[in-house]
């Protein structure tokens, strides 16, 4: 399915899902044009292609998902691969990624991607009514674009947190299938986010904080924010990994703890079963015995026998103390 949205700079107007062939005409430098491809089939994505000359690389990224986050330069256009994550309750992986690939050139933005993006929607509807996010350049749109990918991660981020929160009290419930379950799915969804975001926060800006691409002098600072919030979301998720592993460590030593608690009762258990079963081995010999036949020997013995373990018991019970 595709989407257009085309700013006439002179008129100040916008114009929406005009005819795929009116795309050959001509647009004036100043002007902008949006076009949105999703849930797309490779013909169509093939006719896109072939009216802004995209490289075939760069088309065969938008076919075969699975990229990491980059920003390629052919020549005067640029082609960025983003990740945005998707929330889903009724999933066993309730955090993954989806794909958006864009395309920008002097006076065009290209969006690709197979699904319908609920952030990329809201964007669409104020262009609908307004001309806000075309009318400063393409470089702001593309900012736009991605703070709302960027802006999809800090509620996520908030699940994460709270999720360890409560696994931080439910360590000393000690159910540990369900409890290990929950920190190796933590830590999957810290992976996958580190694996999506540390790749983007390099994208737009080289190590020595030049841009990659030409940015107009006031969109600098949004890029700027873009950036920040980049950081912030990297910073979260090395604290939010560190939680993991430490509370994941408590957990252990309570298991740990548990174990050797268990293992003690055992072997005080045995301690004291030891000498009553060489006891009562000696006296059950098929072999005649002094005295075995005499009622006083019986009860002297089961008297023995329960002094015996109820004095081991006292004396393993204040030596644990």
């Amino acid at each position: 399915m595709i989407k257009i949205h085309y700013f006439n700079h002179n008129s100040k107007t916008v114009q929406h899902d005009f005819n795929m062939n009116d795309l050959r005409l001509p647009i004036h430098s100043e002007d902008l044009l949006w076009v949105d491809l999703y849930a797309y089939s490779q013909n169509e994505l093939n006719n896109i292609a072939d009216l802004f000359g995209f490289h075939p690389l760069a088309v065969e990224d938008c076919l075969h998902e699975g990229s990491r986050p980059k920003m390629d330069s052919y020549g005067d256009y640029k082609f960025f691969v983003f990740h945005a994550p998707i929330y889903n309750e009724k999933s066993n992986n309730e955090i993954t990624t989806v794909e958006l690939n864009i395309f920008m050139g002097p006076n065009y933005i290209v969006t690709v991607h197979k699904q319908k993006l609920q952030w990329l929607g809201h964007i669409e509807k104020v262009c609908l009514n307004s001309a806000r996010y075309l009318e400063k350049g393409t470089d702001f749109l593309l900012h736009t674009i991605i703070d709302g990918i960027t802006d999809e991660y800090f509620p996520v981020l908030e699940r994460i947190r709270a999720r360890i929160d409560e696994l931080e009290e439910e360590v000393y419930d000690y159910q540990p299938k369900v409890v290990t379950e929950e920190f190796l799915s933590l830590k999957r969804t810290i992976i996958l986010i580190r694996q999506a975001i540390m790749p983007q926060r390099r994208i737009f800006s080289t190590i020595n904080g030049q841009w990659k691409f030409d940015i107009q002098e006031e969109n600098i600072p949004f890029y700027k924010d873009l950036n920040d919030h980049l950081e912030r979301i990297v910073d979260s998720t090395e604290t939010y990994r560190d939680l993991v592993n430490s509370t994941l460590d408590t957990y252990y030593s309570i298991i740990s703890g548990k174990s050797i608690e268990k293992l003690n009762l055992l072997t005080v258990i045995s301690t004291i079963m030891l000498p009553l079963t060489v006891i009562t081995s000696f006296f059950g010999m098929n072999v005649p015995l002094p005295y075995q036949d005499s009622p006083i020997t019986t009860i002297a013995l089961t008297a023995f026998l329960v002094l015996f373990t109820w004095g081991m018991w006292a004396y393993f019970r204040r030596m644990i103390a």
